[in-house]
């Protein structure tokens, strides 16, 4: 029974991992993010393996692997909030050196590994933001690798395509902050054509889930 307080999305956010916590409190209005394979209790209702909410004044049970985000919503001037996550975070690019995200503003803070996942969180500056619709992701260093996204400040969508064309897409998702995506990967770690695309600048935190 732990609780880890991480600290890779602060000054912004307040991180904490939970590890098999029978019960945990929560004060002031939290994103909870099952990061098990069993399901969290809140108030009497399930909250199932890679599925998230808001949550406040309430008690969380059973948390066998969850993910806490304090202090989400404690930023009314969202813009002001963005310039200083600029000139905190690093740009995507220069730390991922991917070609697609050669000049758009994307900043991600520093990497989190805690258990068996990694955290780490995006600001998307722009709209639209062009992040690129992609496969593969080349900065992981694994055979199968797992991902899911959580949204935690803006709005944002998920989108899958039959092609890399943006026109072929056939599933989009909004996010909204406390919404995390469904999986789109098979059990070999496979992805159709897909990318993150704003409708306001937001920030999101990214799960990955290396095997």
């Amino acid at each position: 029974m732990t609780v880890e307080t991480l600290d890779f999305a602060e000054p912004f956010f307040t991180v904490k991992y939970l590890s098999d916590e029978d019960k945990f409190t929560v004060g002031d209005r939290s994103i909870i993010v099952n990061v098990s394979k069993n399901p969290i209790l809140i108030q009497g209702q399930k909250l199932g393996s890679l599925e998230s909410v808001i949550v406040a004044d309430t008690d969380i049970e059973n948390a066998e692997k969850a993910i806490v985000i304090e202090r989400f919503a404690d930023y009314p001037d969202e813009p002001a909030l963005f310039e200083r996550v600029k000139n905190t975070w690093k740009l995507a690019y220069d730390v991922r050196k991917e070609d697609r995200l050669k000049g758009v503003s994307h900043y991600l803070s520093p990497k989190a590994p805690v258990g068996d996942i990694i955290l780490s969180m995006y600001h998307s500056g722009s709209v639209p933001l062009n992040v690129g619709l992609h496969k593969d992701h080349t900065h992981v260093q694994c055979n199968i690798y797992k991902e899911v996204h959580t949204q935690i400040v803006g709005i944002g969508k998920m989108q899958q395509c039959r092609e890399k064309d943006v026109n072929t897409l056939y599933w989009e998702e909004p996010m909204a902050p406390g919404v995390t995506h469904k999986p789109m990967f098979d059990e070999n770690g496979n992805y159709p054509w897909h990318q993150f695309e704003t409708t306001t600048p937001s920030i999101f935190m990214a799960i990955e889930m290396p095997e």
